[in-house]
């Protein structure tokens, strides 16, 4: 049984996939002076890169104690620091699981896959496991894969089951909670059994910890809008589901809200309860003039990005077999409005060729990008963070990245849940 945190103890942090450190910095916000989150040990390490932009410039804004910048499954547990809370937001992979003969541990994850490195170090820790988990991940994790809808999801939350936590999970788009970016990301938190949110969780009814008393409920509150909350089991082993949950055709059972305890998944839709005010994208642009040259769209260039964000309806030819089809799209808003949030920041954001899916402004009568300083704003990071790097890396960063205030208010509240008076 994990012991109670008490008021005032400081709450150590393991931040896995760390990019530039949004979760760290959600995390620092939602800290008091005296009590809070303390990050002790955190990890970026981006594939195939020769320079490792992202771990420098989380270096360069957090200092280089307790990170490391590796490749996680090739980090020895014990390397790791004890700590009371894990976090990261882990790329979304085939979850699947695979038998192996004679293994002492039965079954392993799918190689390379980077959910199991989490189980890994939630299992090796366990004499000494975290007692709350607080993960990101977009919003298709509900219903991956196209074959077997909801499998990824159920595979992970029975692994957890097994490992002795209890999980909630909400579809949180930042816009719904006055924030300037329209990015829908789900949500997970787990709480190991024995500490005050698992044991609040088990005599709370489902519905009431979904919609009003659970953590995330308070910090983002929401309208019910089933009647009942759905449930079903998975108390099953996690080769059986692997291989058997979920339909090929059809629609996922989770839905955006949900729990899951004792191997029984609680889940129903709910809505964002209204807040009044919300933050605009005009609210983040920065004085029209300090936006350097480059970020300006030419004569020239401004007909090839009418062109892409277009609706269109044209014969189009295979590269690859010479096949002819017909191809349809339909229109992008252009240019991106001011008066509303913001669409959500993808990778490719920055460089000047122009792209369907990058953002488009038009100020004082003319067309430009959004320059890094408006996308870090975006995001909610601290002006400059990623300074230091290539104005297309910026970019790149910010579309991996997570809304800080999001986590900012998960923080504030899980802060709340887990201490005691």
């Amino acid at each position: 049984m994990a012991g109670k945190q008490k008021a005032g103890d400081r709450i150590r942090v393991a931040e896995l996939f760390a990019g530039v450190g949004g979760f760290r910095l959600g995390l620092q916000r939602a800290s008091g002076r005296k009590s809070g989150f303390e990050i002790v040990f955190s990890d970026q390490w981006e594939p195939g890169r020769k320079t490792q932009h992202a771990s420098n410039v989380y270096v360069a804004r957090f200092g280089a104690k307790g990170h490391l910048n590796a490749d996680i499954s090739m980090v020895d547990v014990k390397d790791i620091p004890d700590h009371d809370m894990l976090v990261g937001g882990f790329p979304c992979q085939d979850y699947s699981v695979a038998s192996t003969l004679r293994s002492s541990k039965g079954l392993v994850g799918k190689k390379g896959v980077l959910w199991w490195q989490i189980h890994r170090i939630l299992q090796d820790k366990q004499k000494k496991r975290p007692k709350y988990l607080f993960l990101e991940n977009v919003d298709r994790l509900l219903g991956s894969p196209v074959g077997q809808r909801g499998r990824d999801l159920a595979v992970m939350l029975r692994s957890l089951d097994e490992l002795g936590y209890a999980v909630e999970w909400r579809v949180i788009n930042a816009a719904d909670y006055g924030m300037p970016q329209r990015r829908r990301r789900v949500f997970i938190l787990g709480y190991l059994k024995g500490t005050r949110p698992y044991e609040a969780l088990r005599i709370d009814t489902p519905i009431g910890w979904m919609t009003k008393n659970g953590t995330i409920a308070k910090a983002f509150p929401c309208i019910p809008l089933d009647k009942a909350a759905g449930h079903f089991s998975i108390a099953r082993s996690l080769e059986d589901l692997s291989k058997n949950f979920g339909e090929q055709k059809g629609v996922t059972p989770f839905r955006n809200c949900g729990v899951m305890i004792d191997g029984v998944v609680f889940t129903m839709k709910v809505e964002p309860k209204g807040e009044g005010e919300v933050a605009t994208l005009r609210s983040v642009l920065q004085e029209e003039a300090s936006v350097p040259a480059s970020f300006h769209i030419t004569h020239a260039d401004l007909p090839q990005w009418k062109y892409l964000k277009g609706a269109k309806q044209e014969p189009r030819t295979s590269a690859a077999t010479g096949h002819q089809y017909a191809y349809a799209e339909g229109a992008m808003t252009f240019p991106d409005a001011l008066d509303r949030p913001s669409r959500t920041i993808i990778t490719g954001e920055g460089g000047r060729s122009p792209s369907r899916f990058k953002h488009i402004i038009l100020v004082n009568g003319r067309y430009r990008r959004l320059t890094p300083l408006e996308l870090e704003r975006l995001n909610m990071f601290p002006d400059g963070h990623t300074e230091g790097a290539s104005d297309n890396a910026r970019a790149f960063f910010m579309g991996n990245a997570l809304v800080v205030g999001v986590v900012e208010r998960i923080g504030k509240a899980l802060l709340k849940a887990i201490a005691t008076k």
